[in-house]
């Protein structure tokens, strides 16, 4: 333990880049081989390797490339194949080993060149990496250059701090909302195209994870929505208002019911979240909710969730602010629009009643 803050850093950049380099390994197997791997199965099998031979003073083993790709061209398939090729390094080890000693070094290189094969051609893939995403394509140069430089371990760590960097930084930027019209052919629900009742209704669709890393424009891109949604109806509020004021002033009293049929009624608006594609979120996300329906009730707009999970709505339940007298929870989108009309035609009744 006394070394062990001497160690630690390369330790921790060993541990990483092992195992990030098996996992690869695995999955490129797999994907050749066409079966499945389970990360969390790969990463225990990795550990239990390193930790029981470390009382040894063994080395920390992790997956070759060179070994594994020389595997393949042997068409090697099962673990049989590991536990050969080990014998043979012991043979060699203790008894080849005197004699292997003049070999030159360009003949095991040229050994290692043949194995690799494969793996050198994957440079064919850097054009579709190109058309695809430059970003990508540039990761690959540089790791690949690092590695060249440098050392394997050291260029494998920094592809996968270029990586997580790169995700950091995207993330945030990613388009986190999709507004939906309601006469939009992809709208898994029917309504009618001339109905007034759902004019005031936006659909939104939530299509990323909800964390503290786009938390903040996920909240931006939503207000904006609302705020350009308020502007364009101003104008056709302030009309409707004139319009009906005129209407009523010119009654005579016999045709009551003509005014309810304007489009003059002064009806919230409705907000709905399609939260289907909301699969994780934290503690940041929930509040950023929760801030949306307060500024929503606010302003007099409805928010109705679709398609939460029970964890969402647990979250969510938690907070005192929360009260309201309708549900805002509902399983789908139409459901939802379902209890929107319900509502309105209940509001219109009453105020007709009380007429």
């Amino acid at each position: 333990m006394n070394v062990l803050s001497e160690v630690i850093t390369e330790a921790f950049g060993v541990a990483l880049v092992g195992y990030v380099a098996s996992l690869a390994l695995a999955k490129a197997s797999a994907k050749k081989f066409q079966y499945s791997v389970d990360d969390n199965q790969e990463f225990l099998a990795h550990g239990l390797s390193n930790v029981i031979p470390s009382f040894f003073f063994c080395i920390p083993s992790a997956a070759a490339m060179g070994r594994t790709a020389l595997l393949y061209s042997t068409g090697a398939k099962t673990q049989v194949a590991c536990l050969i090729s080990c014998i043979f390094i012991l043979v060699v080890i203790y008894a080849m080993g005197p004699m292997l000693y003049w070999l030159p070094m360009c003949v095991l290189a040229s050994i290692i060149v043949v194995g690799l094969k494969g793996m050198l051609m994957q440079f064919r893939d850097l054009k579709k990496y190109w058309n695809v995403d430059k970003i990508d394509w540039s990761i690959w140069v540089s790791t690949y250059v690092f590695t060249i430089c440098f050392a394997a371990n050291v260029g494998l760590l920094f592809g996968v701090v270029c990586t997580i960097l790169i995700m950091i930084f995207r993330f945030p930027r990613a388009k986190t909302l999709i507004l939906k019209n309601m006469k939009e052919v992809e709208c898994k629900f029917k309504t009618e195209a001339n109905c007034e009742s759902l004019q005031q209704v936006k659909i939104v669709s939530v299509n990323n994870p909800l964390v503290f890393l786009n938390a903040k424009k996920f909240y931006a891109d939503l207000i904006k929505i609302i705020q350009k949604d308020n502007a364009s109806n101003q104008a056709y509020d302030d009309i409707n208002k004139v319009g009906c004021a005129i209407f009523i002033s010119s009654n005579d009293g016999n045709n009551d019911n003509e005014c309810f049929s304007h489009p003059c009624l002064n009806e919230r608006r409705a907000l709905i979240l399609d939260c289907s594609g909301l699969t994780l979120f934290d503690y940041t996300g929930v509040s950023v909710l929760l801030q949306i329906y307060m500024d929503c009730k606010n302003q007099n707009i409805n928010v109705l969730l679709a398609h939460c999970k029970a964890s969402l709505i647990k979250a969510m339940q938690y907070s005192e602010n929360l009260g309201s007298e309708n549900p805002i929870f509902f399983e789908s989108v139409s459901s939802a629009i379902g209890a929107i009309q319900i509502n309105r035609n209940f509001n219109k009744l009453n105020e007709h009643s009380e007429v």
